[in-house]
């Protein structure tokens, strides 16, 4: 099994979307990730958290690739991660994405 964090993006911050919606509208979003969670949850290693950009440390400038959260899944292969993403409700939102990366261990480099 590999790990994959699932990066979540969005043309609004996770903040903008909440301050944006409906109290109705948060617990519908919340309902629809807890039913995401609870189909794929055996290949859910963390479930993660929104986020939101605070700061940039470091040359060059600060990243503006909407990162709004993120998740970590435990799967066989990207094949398998595509399939678990299928329908999932972060892509419900209008011009939302989702970016797989594979956690590479330090035992393998």
């Amino acid at each position: 099994m590999s790990k994959f964090m699932i990066l979540y993006r969005g043309q609004a911050s996770a903040r903008e979307q909440m301050a944006n919606a409906t109290p109705e509208q948060i617990r519908a979003r919340l309902e629809a990730w807890r039913a995401w969670a609870t189909r794929i949850g055996y290949a859910l290693s963390d479930f993660g958290t929104p986020l939101a950009h605070t700061s940039h440390v470091g040359p060059g400038a600060a990243s503006n690739d909407g990162v709004s959260g993120y998740s970590i899944l435990e799967a066989g292969s990207a094949d398998e991660v595509e399939t678990l993403l299928d329908g999932h409700p972060h892509l419900a939102m209008p011009g939302s994405s989702i970016e797989v990366l594979e956690v590479i261990s330090v035992e393998e480099i």
